[in-house]
């Protein structure tokens, strides 16, 4: 396989970032722009299972192999690229990246920047994603940006980065930048990073950017949502009002980075779980539209898809992706398992989290392939046990989740889960979710751990049916 980087010399340029040729080049990404990474690899992979004419074939073939970017190995040896076709019927994890770039008259507009911003190199957004063996599921997983982590050593195309700790997570991809001066470099390091922290050992990671992502959704024909309550972020100039929404590629974008005006605490935290909505909105859009039999819609949304994303060696093969998507096709979007690692608040700076002892257990089901779900037992534990460990939550929407979660005394073990909802009433009357044992704000659909108060996600079917009144079935 031929990529660009060894074409031309040069590391493929991203968005407008030039560098020097590296030894190894990697992806990279962004928090805003992680659902157009993961519909990209699901919605915009489950295209290519349609028939193209062979020039429509050709054309995203080439697309793929240009954008294709080779592996920084954490010791910095070259290793050949394990393409994956090689995981059928194994289970797939991929890191999923996003870079916070300016750069670009589209990724300035949508960004929200001034011009200083457009030479940054930061990453706000990681996630992991798993496709189950069987593709029954996909467990998808947000590490917060501001997360304080030990970071090891990694390698660069200019050398290696000592290992460091008690830092943010997202400082990792910029100083692996910084020291490496291309994106092969800083995102070798947060791949390193998260298999070191997470057990985990990922070899794929997806690339992509604000325009790139406001390129599929358009593609697609925007995709709608339900906002819970009237919203106006100065920082985006996003202004959305309550009800069910249909938002354009700009709109669902600005969406997905905005912070201000959402009338939640406007955290990094509550925004990741926005994000993770917004991917399964996504998910539902392209299926509903039966995209695998409309060839000339799938052909637009393939080439947007692809032409927004940077994958590295083993996922950039068009066969790999045909196989890939042809597994994929019946997938239901109600078994895509969306949360926020579990963090609770630093110590050590209140505006910064870590994670908490749950986290392990979300890694460990990694580990074993297994969907993230609770049983009903085991939520009603989660649930009984929150009052005991509120009190390690220092902020004071924690603190109010905290004392929520204190008078919920537990789940009946034999409550069930509403078909409607998804959720689960509790003795209290608290609505629990039990993917995660969380408990569910009623009015915004937000999902909060029973134990910190950190939000880890949406209740994306309570939200829709009870505050928007969309069937379920939609």
């Amino acid at each position: 396989m031929t990529s660009r980087s060894t074409r031309n010399g040069k590391l493929p340029n991203v968005r407008g970032g030039n560098a020097a040729k590296p030894k190894h080049s990697i992806g990279y990404i962004s928090r805003h722009r992680v659902l157009g990474v993961f519909v990209a690899a699901l919605v915009a992979v489950v295209a290519f299972s349609g028939t193209f004419a062979a020039a429509s074939y050709l054309d995203i073939d080439t697309t793929i192999r240009n954008n294709a970017v080779k592996v920084i190995s954490s010791d910095g040896s070259s290793t050949s690229p394990t393409t994956i076709d090689q995981y059928a019927g194994k289970t797939l994890n991929i890191l999923i990246l996003g870079q916070d770039t300016r750069s670009g008259s589209e990724n300035a507009a949508i960004g929200g920047g001034d011009t200083s911003d457009a030479s940054n190199h930061q990453s706000d957004t990681a996630m992991v994603m798993q496709i189950s063996a069987d593709r029954s599921y996909i467990n998808l997983v947000s590490i917060p940006r501001d997360s304080l982590v030990d970071a090891p050593s990694c390698q660069t195309t200019k050398g290696t980065v000592a290992a460091r700790y008690n830092v943010m997570f997202n400082s990792i991809f910029a100083t692996g930048y910084a020291t490496g001066g291309d994106i092969a470099s800083a995102a070798s390091c947060t791949m390193t990073a998260v298999n070191a922290l997470t057990g985990l050992d990922i070899s794929n990671f997806i690339v992509v950017d604000f325009s790139g992502l406001k390129s599929m959704i358009d593609a697609i024909g925007g995709v709608d949502v339900c906002i819970p309550q009237d919203t106006e972020d100065s920082y985006t100039n996003l202004k959305l009002s309550k009800g069910y929404q249909h938002l354009t590629g700009t709109q669902a974008t600005q969406y997905a980075r905005m912070r201000h005006g959402t009338g939640t605490d406007g955290s990094d935290i509550m925004r990741t779980t926005r994000q993770q909505y917004l991917i399964k909105a996504l998910l539902n859009k392209a299926i509903s539209k039966n995209l695998l039999t409309n060839s000339s819609e799938l052909y637009q949304l393939a080439k947007a898809a692809i032409s927004s994303l940077q994958l590295s060696e083993g996922l950039a093969s068009t066969t790999g992706l045909a196989g890939l998507a042809m597994s994929l096709v019946n997938i239901d979007s109600s078994h895509i398992y969306a949360q926020t690692i579990p963090v609770e608040a630093a110590p050590s700076d209140k505006n910064r989290v870590v994670w908490s002892s749950s986290a392990s257990e979300v890694w460990a089901k990694f580990q074993k392939a297994q969907p993230l779900t609770q049983s009903t037992q085991s939520t009603a534990s989660a649930s009984a046990s929150s009052s005991s460990s509120s009190s390690s939550a220092s902020t004071q929407s924690s603190s109010s989740s905290a004392a929520s979660a204190s008078t919920s005394s537990s789940a009946s073990a034999s409550s069930s889960v509403n078909a409607t909802t998804g959720l689960i009433t509790n003795s209290s009357g608290q609505l629990i979710d039990p993917a995660t044992g969380g408990i569910v704000d009623p009015e915004t659909g937000t999902i909060r751990d029973a134990n910190t108060g950190q939000y880890i996600g949406i209740a994306d079917r309570y939200l829709q049916y009870t505050v928007c009144g969309v069937p379920a079935q939609e």
